[in-house]
Order: C-alpha cells, then structure tokens, then sequence
C-alpha cells in the first residue's frame, strides 16, 4: 500500500458538511451551471470532500463527469459518494498515479487537471473538434505545459497563475494544513524547533509563517533572489540549505523542483531530522540516498544512514497535508473550486484564447470581492 496510506485514514466530515461551508461554489453554479449542461468532463484531483462537492454540483447541472485521483490522496468513503451521486470514478488507494485512460474514454469536452497529465495526454493522442479546452490546478502543470514545444491549441486556465489562489489556498490554507499534518502524523513539539522550510514560494510562505506563529525557529532557503528578499524583511532567517541542514530538526520541501536534496545534501541532515513534503510531486528528494528502512510506522519511515544516523521521512515525502490531515481548509477550498468553476465556465462559453494563460482578472477580482463578503459579511 501507499506509505501516505498505511495508516488508516482521518475521519473526514461528511460531503453535505462541507457543503455548507462553500457559499462561493454554490454561487457560482447558480450563475453559470447552466453552461456544463451537456458537457463530458474529465478531472484529475485529490478525492476529498471538498472535491466531491464540485463533483455532485456538475452531475446536478447536467454535465457527465469522470474523475480520477492524484496518487495518496483517494479518500474511499468520498469514492463511495461520489458513484452514488453518478460521477464515473476511476481511483483506487493504492494508484500510483492517475489512470488517465480510462478518464479520457469519455472522450471530454472539458478538462479539469491536477498537474498536467491529462492535459498531456489528450495532446499525445490528439482531440475532436468537439474540444473546448480546460483549466490547471497547480503551478507544476502549468510548467509542464509551457515547457512543450507545441503550444496546446486550446484554452488551459492555470488557476495558480491567478493571484487570489496564490494567496488565499496556498499560502494561508496550505500553510494551516501542511502544518497541521506534520502535527498529526509526529505528534511532536513545535515551539522552540529548529525548522527549515525550503522553498519561499506561496505554498513554503505560508508554512514558515505557520511554523513561527506556533513559536519554532524557522529558517528559510530560497535561491531566487527577490523571495529570499521577502523572506528577509519578513523576518526570517535565510541561509545556503548547505548551511541550513546541519542545524534542522524538521525539513520541509515546498520547491516543486526536482533533486532539490542529492547525495552533498543528504550527507549534511542531521541524526534524527523529520523531512515533510509540500509538493505535489515527492521528487525532491531521492528517498534511495537515505539508505535502508530501519522502522515503519503509520505515516512515517525511519532510515538508517551508514554512519547510524536516522533520517525519518512522512508519507513517502507526499503532501503531508493530504497524507495526514484534510486537506486544505474548507473555506480555501470553496475559493479555489470556484475559481476553478468560473474559469471552466469561461472556457465553455468560448472566447479565450488557445494557450496557457491566467484566471481571467475579472474572474479573479469577482471571487476576491466574494470571499471577503463571506468571511466579513460585508458586501461592497
């Protein structure tokens, strides 16, 4: 089985629960659901209860919809709703990566992507003039896109290229999650530890901000010159990781790079370091430098390196938010599935140009003025 899935999985609220709580989606289909009547739409993300919402609102709205799951996060009792609600579900907890294929064969008028790869397969096997285009979750897909030589010749909407989702979901909801993960998968003390977090982008940003609000020493390590800018006028520490490792009791990774710890790097952590991912792929550290497994537990594997130092590492290096924990908050959820509603919407009825691009900014600066009416209750 997975190691983000050895343990058995936290008790979620239930999907009419969390419905409650996601007044901005509920929104948004009441304006634009109408434009998925119809449609086939194939999606690739985390199968939770905030997904499951969305999900039960397409089918309600008249669309057929195929979902599969990105690999450690498939919930089974969010599986179970879902079919009951007639979305066709392709996920196991035991995937190691999404099953594609079987998505696609509902050949898609839309695409709703988790990083990147249905969107790169539908291009690898070529799509009907039927094809309307589609929207990107996360920054590592957009890359991915961007790096092909061929543009797609279709609209795909990056909802992380949009400032809101930066700000919002990644950095506040990933850093309340990611740290309440790491929490429930170690049960260990937080003030007064020495933490480094590497990476300052929005996703790292809010876990160094999370960790210090919880009173550890947090360092920060970020090669890019303007982030480690930020990081210094915001107070934190910034070191080379050659400098950081040595000194760190808790590892995060929230690059999205690979290889971002090879064998120098490995060769620096300390006896008894906790490294947790943040990404959404565990490729930045190669788990095979580490040496063998000494011990396994729930969510944790303990390495033993040739010198008898231990290295443990949560959830195979997986996003220790979903691993571990929820997910991210509700209310964050409701902002980047709404985002991610309107901007598939905008998509359907046509308009945008082929290309990677932004969530349009009157989409953004909508759902922006949305949700502080809905955490202040004040409308503009």
């Amino acid at each position: 089985m997975h190691p983000a899935l050895d343990h058995p999985a936290l008790p979620a609220p239930g999907v009419d629960w969390v419905a409650g709580h996601m007044p901005l989606l509920h929104d948004a289909f009441a304006e634009v659901g109408h434009l998925f009547d119809g449609l086939r739409i194939a999606i690739c993300l985390h199968i939770e209860p905030k997904t499951a919402v969305m999900c039960r609102l397409l089918v309600r709205y008249g669309a057929t919809v195929a979902l599969t799951g990105s690999p450690g996060s498939t919930r089974p009792d969010t599986v179970t709703a879902l079919v009951a609600e007639g979305v066709n579900v392709h996920a196991d907890v035991d995937d190691e990566g999404p099953q594609i294929d079987r998505v696609l064969a509902i050949e898609p008028h839309l695409l709703l992507d988790n990083g990147g790869d249905l969107t790169t397969a539908l291009l690898r096997r070529g799509h009907g003039d039927h094809f309307l285009g589609g929207t990107e979750e996360t920054t590592t897909g957009g890359h991915v896109l961007r790096a092909r030589q061929t543009p797609p010749d279709f609209p795909v909407v990056v909802i992380n290229d949009g400032e809101l989702k930066l700000m919002v979901e990644n950095r506040y909801g990933v850093g309340q999650s990611v740290v309440q993960g790491f929490m429930n998968a170690t049960n260990l003390m937080l003030p007064g530890s020495r933490a480094t977090v590497v990476g300052y982008g929005p996703c790292g940003r809010g876990v160094a901000q999370t960790l210090r609000q919880l009173s550890a020493r947090v360092t920060v390590v970020e090669i890019d010159p303007y982030r480690a800018l930020e990081a210094v006028m915001e107070g934190f520490e910034v070191s080379p990781l050659a400098a950081a490792l040595p000194a760190t009791s808790l590892l995060f990774l929230a690059t999205g790079a690979r290889d971002v710890l090879g064998e120098a790097e490995v060769a620096l952590l300390p006896d008894g370091v906790v490294v947790a991912g943040v990404s959404h792929f565990p490729h930045e550290l190669d788990q095979a430098l580490l040496g063998p497994v000494e011990s396994s537990a729930a969510y944790h594997r303990v390495h033993r390196r040739p010198d008898g130092r231990r290295v443990a590492v949560l959830a195979g290096a997986r996003m220790i938010n979903l691993a571990a924990a929820l997910g991210n908050p509700i209310e964050a959820m409701d902002l980047g599935l709404t985002l991610q509603v309107r901007s598939l919407a905008a998509v359907a009825a046509g308009g945008l140009a082929p290309g990677v691009q932004p969530v349009p900014s009157d989409i953004d600066r909508a759902v922006a003025t949305a949700f502080v009416a809905a955490r202040t209750g004040v409308r503009a």
